[in-house]
């Protein structure tokens, strides 16, 4: 069985500091039926521990505000802010909590944990690609990370849609959330 651990991962353990502004937490979802709409939330803090000897001795918890969703379209972003999908006025807080994260290959992890969207706690697993490590121009060691995983929205309670004319719905029910990560070793 492999370690997870690569030349490039060897030197990375320690804790970190999500960067939200080298990071991206977004998602897609299939609109119309015929194609996909990508949003992200802009306003997100997460931290984290990387072991990269023992993988399962690593976590991550990320916090995301609700309402800093972005689809590039004001009146759809009002939509999904509206009790019709996150109810953000009660819900202000997307979480996301690990309980275990364990190697998958070289540079390749799953992370399982607890996601709540609207008041509700599902577990979900995450596959992340180690993306390298770096010391930025400022000295800051840096670690990156990009990961996925396809959601069913409403195990959350995220129902609403509307039927088309010819057949299907507006909004798919399966999303991919999708989280680029750039961290600041602590």
């Amino acid at each position: 069985m492999s370690t997870g651990i690569s030349a490039a991962t060897g030197t990375a353990t320690g804790t970190y500091e999500i960067d939200p502004s080298h990071s991206r937490i977004g998602f897609v979802a299939r609109h119309a039926m015929v194609t996909k709409v990508r949003g992200s939330f802009n306003d997100f803090e997460g931290s984290g521990y990387f072991d990269a000897e023992n993988p399962a001795a690593s976590y991550l918890r990320i916090s995301i505000e609700a309402a800093s969703i972005d689809t590039r379209n004001s009146d759809r972003d009002d939509h999904l802010r509206s009790n019709d999908f996150f109810d953000m006025a009660t819900y202000p807080t997307i979480s996301f909590v690990s309980t275990a994260v364990e190697a998958n290959g070289d540079d390749e992890y799953k992370v399982t944990g607890d996601l709540t969207i609207k008041g509700v706690t599902k577990p979900v697993t995450v596959d992340f690609e180690f993306t390298g490590t770096a010391v930025d121009p400022y000295g800051n060691q840096r670690i990156g990370f990009e990961g996925k995983t396809v959601l069913n929205r409403k195990d959350w309670g995220v129902n609403w849609n509307a039927a088309l004319e010819a057949g299907g719905v507006l909004v798919s029910e399966k999303v991919t959330l999708e989280l680029e990560v750039s961290a600041i070793r602590q």
